[in-house]
């Protein structure tokens, strides 16, 4: 019996994707972009808002210790964006996102984490056209919050869910005059506050 029981132990020790200090980790998830838009001015008469979208992402983390990592986010995604006139056009936005992250538990089978860090945004290959032209600020820079686990499916892969916050925001400016909607051309819009909730599925390993 007691052999039984110390083979079945092994056994468990053995599908146990342990990360290690200097391990680098791979991460391919599907995520789901869940946008919590808030703006002001005359984007909130408009009830502008951004759509969800669901896109792959690719990430990859460096333990600094067993228990420390870090992870750089990678993927991109297109918007629709809409108002009470109709749909203002799609714009690409690109959010890579570093986070320091702690491990709870890096030898167990499910292995629990937390991340806060930075996240920079470039926004790109708008057509917000559709009513006014529209100029957004290309560039973003805010917080990233992070929250997650890894489960072992042997030594070398695991499955992955994960879920971050990100703040995103653009100052929306319209580039010609609208007189019909009292714009006038320059005239700063508002802020546009897109800080999406992200969540994500997917599979990893480490090299």
């Amino acid at each position: 019996m007691k052999k039984i029981v110390l083979a079945t132990l092994l056994g468990l020790a053995a599908t146990t994707a342990f990360a290690a200090q200097g391990d680098i980790l791979v991460r391919a998830r599907a995520i789901h972009i869940s946008p919590d838009v808030k703006t002001d001015k005359a984007l909130s008469a408009l009830k502008v808002d951004v759509d969800s979208q669901t896109v792959p992402e690719l990430d990859f983390t460096y333990m600094i210790t067993d228990n420390i990592g870090a992870e750089l986010i990678l993927g991109t995604a297109r918007h629709e964006v809409t108002s009470s006139l109709g749909s203002l056009g799609k714009v690409n936005h690109l959010p890579p996102t570093l986070t320091l992250q702690y491990h709870f538990a890096p030898e167990a089978t499910i292995r629990p984490y937390v991340g806060a860090g930075i996240n920079y945004t470039r926004f790109y290959n708008d057509d917000l056209d559709k009513v006014t032209p529209l100029s957004v600020d290309k560039n973003s820079w805010g917080y990233a919050l992070q929250l997650g686990a890894d489960v072992a499916v042997n030594k070398d892969w695991f499955v992955n869910v994960d879920v971050k916050k990100l703040m995103i925001k653009t100052d929306v400016t319209s580039v010609n005059a609208v007189p019909a909607l009292g714009v006038t051309a320059g005239q700063n819009l508002g802020t546009l506050k897109i800080n999406p909730w992200v969540f994500g599925v997917g599979v990893g390993t480490k090299f």
